[in-house]
């Protein structure tokens, strides 16, 4: 294994309300993108730290609007609108949560069972899954089954606008799969907050899914800052991996998935991102503009060697990605472990002190030294793939 970036400099990591502005802090005129912008056509993957009108990101303010930006862009040109909800409420018994979400005076209801972990202290810690639990047990950690299939079905491509969430919204809402996943998840958290009696500890919420489940868990953590930590799993093209990234790799000779692959196996996506899978240079965003999303807060990218889920994009996607929590001083929220040698979405157990350690720092706010993780096998030039600068953003 080769570990890239592993010797960087070691920086504590301030409480998010203190070091890093709260959505609601940002200006309103934040992530406005105008109906006629068109994007230019790059080759290599797009600035983090500039925005569309050419202004330079300068400061952490200035980012959190890019932020704000750049989901909008991601809502436009790949994953759909995640839309609000009039009313959420959970009521909880027999330890499944129930979620009730109106919307324009229709209701939907989903159930969520929490498994409690045998060590540990109420209340606990938790991590939301999408489908079945890859990972494995964590002490003092409670699991909580996200039902990701009932919000929007992912069978196929013929299941578009199938699910919950479709009969809130209709079935031409533009929202792929993996966004009203992230809708459904965020209705979840809404219903722990106001829900007696769960033992969760709403402060702490991590999230994680693998292969399919890994692209929407990613999803998840991108799309609400209420999620600690992010670890997407063998999540392949689509999650951990670059559009632009995987195209050049598939053109070397690689059986890869790529965008104009993916949208025809299944309905992850928007519609909105067809015209722009055979054309992925033109596209303003790519995946390592989604962990930029994540940041500043924790995300551990778990990745396998694997053709098919591009070892070599997801390499360079994540690394790339790293440097935007190198740029805002959090090199410890971040770590791309990628270990093959075993199944597809079965967890190694050399990866297991890695995702400990994240766990422990993000999920139980304690003092563990998670900085500097990078493992790949993969020979890597990040700079072939950028060509902006790196700023040191306060």
């Amino acid at each position: 294994m080769v570990s890239l970036l592993a010797t960087v400099l070691c920086l504590a990591v301030a409480p998010l309300a203190t070091a890093y502005p709260k959505a609601e802090a940002v200006e309103a005129r934040c992530g406005n993108i105008p109906s006629n912008y068109q994007p230019p056509s790059i080759t290599t993957l797009p600035d983090p730290f500039t925005f569309i009108n050419g202004d330079r990101v300068k400061s952490k303010r200035d980012f959190r609007c890019r932020q704000k930006e750049i989901a909008a862009l991601f809502a436009r040109f790949e994953l759909g609108d995640k839309p609000a909800a009039d009313s959420v409420k959970g009521s909880f018994a027999n330890n499944i949560l129930t979620v009730t979400v109106t919307n324009n005076k229709k209701s939907i209801a989903f159930n969520a069972t929490i498994t409690y972990p045998e060590k540990g202290k109420a209340p606990y810690p938790a991590i939301i899954t999408l489908g079945y639990p890859n990972i494995p047990k964590l002490d003092g950690v409670a699991f909580i089954n996200f039902p990701n299939d009932q919000i929007a079905g992912q069978i196929g491509a013929s299941y578009r606008g199938q699910g919950l969430f479709y009969e809130l919204y209709g079935k031409n809402a533009s929202a792929g799969s993996l966004t009203a996943w992230a809708w459904g998840v965020s209705r979840l958290i809404d219903a722990l907050e106001e829900t007696r009696g769960t033992k969760i500890n709403v402060e702490f919420i991590g999230v994680t899914g693998c292969s399919r489940n890994g692209k929407g868990a990613f999803v998840v953590g991108a799309l609400d800052d209420r999620i600690g930590l992010t670890i997407p799993q063998e999540s392949g093209t689509g999650g951990s991996g670059c559009w632009r990234v995987a195209d050049a790799t598939k053109a070397a000779g690689t059986n890869i998935q790529t965008a104009a692959q993916i949208i025809t196996e299944n309905t992850w996506l928007s519609q909105r991102f067809d015209p722009w899978t055979t054309k992925v240079s033109s596209l303003p965003i790519d995946h390592h503009l989604l962990a930029g999303l994540v940041a500043p807060r924790g995300l551990l990218v778990i990745d396998n060697d694997i053709d098919w889920l591009g070892p070599t994009s997801t390499a360079v996607c994540m690394g790339v990605g790293q440097l935007v929590y190198k740029a805002l001083g959090e090199t410890d929220a971040f770590g791309y472990s990628d270990v093959g040698a075993h199944n597809h979405c079965l967890f190694p157990d050399s990866q297991k002190p890695q995702l400990e350690a994240f766990v422990k720092k993000w999920l139980f706010d304690k003092e563990v030294d998670t900085d500097g993780v990078f493992v790949t096998s993969r020979n890597i030039t990040l700079t072939d793939w950028y060509k902006w600068k790196v700023p040191r953003l306060y």
